[in-house]
């Protein structure tokens, strides 16, 4: 097999499995996944040890477009207030397309509900990005517990997602005038955080 038709291969399946696993969940079967991908199970054995190893795999490259959707530029030149707010419109404007189901890291973490699962460590350590984040833009921003705070919107965060991804709320600026809230006691309030 040449290397062109091996890195078709595993794109396709990680395609299909990325598309499964978010709408259907990691409970898919090796069959499912194949017959979606168009490849055989061989062919997914020789790319990957397990189904495990595909999940993972999906979930390492999903992190780095959820990241580039997510956070703003690095040096975008806004204060620390309006670059975490900026995590949270970016959440309420996917949280309205056609098909979104929450946090994909949040929700394999909670369907697997084993954090040595390889899968379950790369989900922690999006996660864990996304806190590094608010926890650095807090500190930036001169916040009296940059460490809480960082705790704190990373669970709004999550507790958003998932109530949107379940259709049970409807964002509507409700998380962007909640974290406002929650930069306001923290000290990131007043012309210069903003």
């Amino acid at each position: 097999m040449t290397t062109t038709a091996t890195a078709s291969t595993r794109e396709r399946l990680l395609d299909a499995a990325a598309e499964l696993f978010y709408r259907e969940g990691v409970g898919i079967g090796v069959e499912a996944l194949c017959r979606t991908a168009g490849v055989s199970k061989r062919s997914m054995y020789q790319l990957f040890d397990s189904k495990d190893a595909v999940l993972a795999a999906v979930l390492q490259r999903r992190a780095a477009s959820t990241e580039a959707l997510l956070l703003p530029p690095e040096d975008d030149g806004r204060p620390p207030r309006s670059r975490i707010l900026h995590v949270f419109e970016q959440l309420e404007a996917a949280s309205v397309k056609p098909g979104y189901r929450g946090c994909p890291f949040l929700a394999t973490e909670v369907e697997l509900k084993n954090p040595e699962h390889p899968a379950s460590r790369v989900a922690r350590g999006a996660k864990q990005s996304l806190t590094d984040f608010f926890r650095t833009e807090g500190e930036r921003g001169g916040a009296h517990d940059p460490a809480l705070l960082a705790r704190q919107l990373t669970l709004v965060f999550d507790g958003a997602s998932a109530r949107a991804g379940v259709g049970d709320e409807t964002l509507d600026g409700l998380t962007t005038a909640t974290v406002g809230t929650l930069l306001d006691a923290a000290g990131l309030s007043g012309p210069e955080a903003r």
